[in-house]
C-alpha cells in the first residue's frame, strides 16, 4: 500500500531539508544574488536594444528565465550533491541499513529538490519585482511548469548522483549537460530570433518547452502552445521518474 511504501519519507525528507537550509546562504541566497546580476548586466545592456514581445520590455522578459533557470539548476544541484556526498564520505551506508524503499527515497530526495528550487525561484521573482513589476497574466502556468521541471530536475540529479563515484563526475555532468541545456532553452532571447536550423534544434531540447510554458503564465504569449509545452514536460518527466525509481530499485551502484 501508498502509506507501507512511503513509511520513512517524511523522516529522509526533513533531513535533506535541513541539509541545504543550515547553509541556505550558499544554497538559497547566492543563486538569488547569481539571478539579479544576470538581471541587472543583460537588462542594462539590451534593455533599449531587444523587444521579443509586443509592448513587453527586455527586462520583464528575461525574469521568468531567469526564475526557470534558477529553478532548474537548483533542484538538479540539491539531489545531485546530496547523493555523491553521501557516497564519497561513507554516510550513505546508514540509509542502506534502514527499510526505506524505493518510492520513499525518491519522495524524499525529490521533494527536498522541489522545495528548494521553489525557494530559489521565489526569490528570483521576488528581487525581479524591484526591476520589472506586474502580475502575472496566467499564474496557473507558472505553478504547473515550475513544479513540473523541478521534480523533474530533481529526479535527473538523483540519476547523477547514482552514476556519479566522485566530484568530477558530478561537475561535468552539470557543466557540460544541464548548464548548456538551460541557457539553450530560450532564457535570454526568443527562439523565433534564431535561424531555422537552430529553431529545430531547440524544440529538441525539453528545458525551451519548460521556460516557454513557464514564461507564458506571465505574460500570455509563448513560442509553443502551452499544452504542447505541457505535454514535452510531463513525458519527460515521467521518464525521468521512472529510470530513476528503476535504479533506486536496483541498488545502481550503491548496494554490493
Amino acid at each position: 500500500m501508498p502509506s507501507l511504501t512511503l513509511a520513512g519519507a517524511g523522516s529522509l525528507f526533513h533531513k535533506e531539508v535541513l541539509r541545504f537550509w543550515k547553509v541556505g546562504f550558499q544554497t538559497v541566497a547566492a543563486p538569488v544574488l547569481t539571478s539579479m546580476l544576470y538581471l541587472l548586466i543583460f537588462g542594462h545592456v539590451l534593455e533599449d536594444r531587444v523587444q521579443v514581445y509586443p509592448g513587453v520590455r527586455y527586462t520583464s522578459f528575461l525574469v521568468p528565465g531567469l526564475v526557470m533557470m534558477s529553478v532548474l539548476q537548483n533542484a538538479f544541484a540539491n539531489s545531485s550533491s546530496s547523493l555523491i556526498q553521501s557516497k564519497i564520505t561513507g554516510n550513505l551506508v546508514f540509509l542502506l541499513l534502514t527499510p526505506l524503499s524505493p518510492a520513499a527515497w525518491y519522495a524524499a530526495y525529490v521533494g527536498a529538490s522541489l522545495l528548494r528550487a521553489l525557494a530559489v525561484g521565489a526569490g528570483v521573482m521576488v528581487g525581479a519585482s524591484w526591476f520589472a513589476p506586474g502580475l502575472p497574466s496566467e499564474p496557473w502556468w507558472i505553478v504547473v511548469f515550475g513544479v513540473l521541471g523541478a521534480a523533474m530536475m530533481g529526479s535527473f540529479g538523483l540519476i547523477a548522483g547514482l552514476w556519479a563515484e566522485k566530484f568530477d563526475q558530478m561537475a561535468a555532468f552539470q557543466n557540460f549537460i544541464v548548464v548548456p541545456m538551460t541557457f539553450l532553452a530560450g532564457v535570454f532571447y526568443s527562439v523565433h530570433s534564431l535561424p531555422p536550423f537552430w529553431q529545430a534544434v531547440s524544440h529538441l531540447n525539453p528545458f525551451f518547452y519548460m521556460v516557454d510554458g513557464f514564461r507564458r503564465g506571465f505574460f500570455g504569449v509563448s513560442d509553443v502552445p502551452p499544452l504542447i509545452s505541457l505535454g514535452v514536460v510531463a513525458a519527460s518527466f515521467l521518464l525521468v521518474a521512472a529510470v530513476a525509481l528503476r535504479l533506486l530499485h536496483a541498488g545502481y551502484k550503491i548496494r554490493p
